[in-house]
């Protein structure tokens, strides 16, 4: 098992940047595709990103394309979501989320069911 612990949420205002982090604990964090969500209110939750076990493949969904970056250190069994060019569509409280990846080659999962384990989430505000 492992466990997910976000923070770096926040209040900003709009064309700012934040660094989220996901901290891991529990089993070896490198064997873990790690994934960021969110959920604004009265919306289901969705995909924002994802990277590999090792972090050279990365996926993001269209709509943060070119402002946010996944990344992570397995050697802090941490994982960082860079998020800039913010805006109010982008108010939500951010979840990270952690997979054992399927021995086929696949190395994003973009579903809110194809993941194991979750943090408990923080939450980012964007004031216009």
């Amino acid at each position: 098992q492992v466990q997910l612990v976000e923070s770096g949420g926040g209040l900003v205002q709009a064309g700012d940047s934040l660094r989220l982090s996901c901290a891991a604990s529990g089993r070896t964090f490198s064997s873990y595709t790690i994934a960021w969500f969110r959920q604004a209110p009265g919306r289901e939750r969705e995909f924002v990103a994802t990277i590999n076990q090792s972090g050279p493949n990365t996926y993001y969904a269209a709509s943060v394309r070119g402002r946010f970056t996944i990344s992570r250190d397995n050697a802090k069994n941490t994982a960082y979501l860079q998020m800039n060019s913010l805006g109010p569509g982008d108010t939500a409280v951010y979840y990270c989320a952690a997979r054992i990846p399927d021995d086929n080659g696949r190395y994003y999962y973009t579903d809110t069911n194809e993941y194991d384990y979750w943090g408990q989430g923080t939450q980012v505000t964007v004031s216009s």
